[in-house]
């Protein structure tokens, strides 16, 4: 039998040696705790959605149409929230077919009065429309662009700067690429720009000669393309986060293929490109663009409904805005069967869930 001392000295000895075990796995006190916050902590910031502010407001596009489309298709990844932040909207000039009925003529002459009205009411308002838009860029990873249009008031202007040249990301969209021709810095960022009367005081374009993109200083117009129709996507860059696991060739559902975009073209990588009926040159379709600390993901692809429908659209700009985001892309490929290159590969997508 144990005397009382010996009672006390072996169950002290037994309380120490359990209390530096359950230390040592972390059953007990911090270690474990710390670990399992860090876990969680860690399981918070991989599942929290990317923040993504698309602006729209003025295109020559229809963007009250595509917006609701790009939204859902980030949406569905299940990577990105997205907010939209929508300008003063100008009115539309109304157009009139070169084959026009006497009907649709009187007509026209209707609508033009409706539209000279709403004009005249929009210059009216025009200061203090512009005065109350003013977006946070610095509460989103990254903005996407689907605007063409006036210039933005300085102060926004100054603002976006600033957040892509602190490392927010920008994903230029189709006709994003038509806009701001006087604005060195937005030229900076996009790489790559056409109509506004961009020439060779703009930059050059680039062409592609024995495997290397070079810049081509020929004068010449910026921006151009022939009718839409389905065409083949080339990868230039395919070890690149964007394009990794995708096909080296993939047939692109119907869009315009967009030729003679020039610009600084500085810092900037061709992800994916396109052979154009009209210059028969393989044209830059997919970029990626450093500005500062700031990346952005240029698509010159999406035009309409049919563009957005395509499956390698809809992949290549969800992971083009997340690496605009991050630096990185966490979303898989498509298995190597789903980009055709002898088939445009459709993925049917709504503005509704």
């Amino acid at each position: 039998m144990l005397s009382q001392h010996q009672s006390i000295s072996t169950s002290r000895s037994i309380m120490s040696r359990l209390t530096r075990l359950l230390i040592c796995f972390g059953i007990f006190g911090m270690p474990l705790a710390h670990a399992q916050t860090s876990a969680r902590v860690a399981q918070s910031a991989a599942a929290a959605p990317i923040r993504v502010l698309i602006i729209d407001g003025q295109n020559n596009h229809l963007w009250r149409v595509t917006t609701p489309l790009l939204r859902r298709i980030l949406e569905q990844t299940g990577r990105f929230q997205v907010d939209i932040s929508t300008t003063p909207t100008a009115p539309v000039r109304p157009a009139l077919s070169k084959t026009a009925t006497a009907e649709e003529k009187a007509a026209h002459e209707a609508k033009l009065k409706d539209y000279e009205g709403a004009l005249a009411e929009y210059q009216a308002r025009h200061e203090k429309l512009w005065s109350t838009w003013r977006p946070v860029f610095s509460n989103y990873a990254v903005v996407l662009s689907n605007y063409n249009g006036e210039s933005w008031p300085e102060p926004i202007r100054a603002a976006f700067v600033k957040f892509v040249r602190n490392g927010g990301g920008f994903v230029s969209y189709h006709a994003a690429d038509n806009a701001f021709p006087e604005w060195p810095e937005y030229n900076e960022m996009i790489g790559l720009g056409g109509w506004g009367n961009r020439t060779e005081k703009d930059g050059p374009y680039l062409r592609l000669r024995n495997g290397n993109w070079t810049r081509d200083m020929t004068p010449g117009r910026g921006g151009a393309h022939g009718p839409q129709h389905e065409f083949l996507i080339e990868a230039q860059a395919p070890d690149h986060p964007v394009m990794r696991g995708l096909p080296a060739t993939w047939m692109h559902a119907q869009d315009e293929l967009y030729d003679s975009l020039r610009g600084p073209a500085r810092n900037l990588l061709v992800l994916a490109s396109a052979k154009s009926p009209r210059t028969q040159e393989e044209e830059p379709l997919l970029m990626a663009i450093s500005y500062g600390k700031g990346r952005i993901f240029h698509t010159a692809l999406g035009h309409g409904m049919e563009a957005l429908q395509g499956l390698g659209f809809q992949v290549t700009l969800a992971r083009g805005t997340e690496w605009a985001a991050t630096g990185k892309v966490t979303q898989p490929a498509p298995s190597p069967s789903a980009l055709a290159a002898n088939r445009a590969s459709l993925h049917p997508v709504t503005a509704s869930p």
